[in-house]
């Protein structure tokens, strides 16, 4: 435990908040255009073939997102809505796509969570 003369001759550092969505720019959702659509394979223990793009927003930056559920409908050029959150398992992916909004389609099939998916209520 420091002296009181030693805080005073140096002072406690305050830990560094880095920001985990830079791109976001403190806004809840971003819009882009998708400039490429693809698969990548995850992290160790998991295998899959995850579906992501590379979006330019806005603002100009230029970010990977996640496409959430079974089956997408994009393509280079849609016009996508993204959010934070990142995909432990996929390294550099820290957005995810929003589905039912703008370009993307909701997901058909749901039946749960509908609401993350932008799936209707089925009749």
């Amino acid at each position: 435990m420091p002296t009181i003369n030693q805080l005073i001759r140096k002072p406690r550092k305050a830990p560094v908040k880095r920001n985990k969505v830079p791109a976001m720019e403190a806004c809840p959702q971003k819009r882009g255009v998708c400039t490429r659509v693809y698969t990548t394979t995850p992290k160790k223990p998991n295998s899959a073939l995850r579906k992501v793009a590379k979006i330019r927003l806005t603002n100009g930056y230029e970010v990977i997102g996640y496409i959430p559920g079974e089956g997408h409908n994009l393509q280079e050029h849609s016009v996508v809505m993204i959010r934070g959150g990142r995909v432990k398992d996929l390294p550099g992916v820290r957005y995810h796509i929003l589905r039912g909004v703008l370009d993307t389609q909701g997901v058909n099939a749901r039946r749960q969570r509908r609401s993350k998916y932008g799936a209707k209520r089925p009749k």
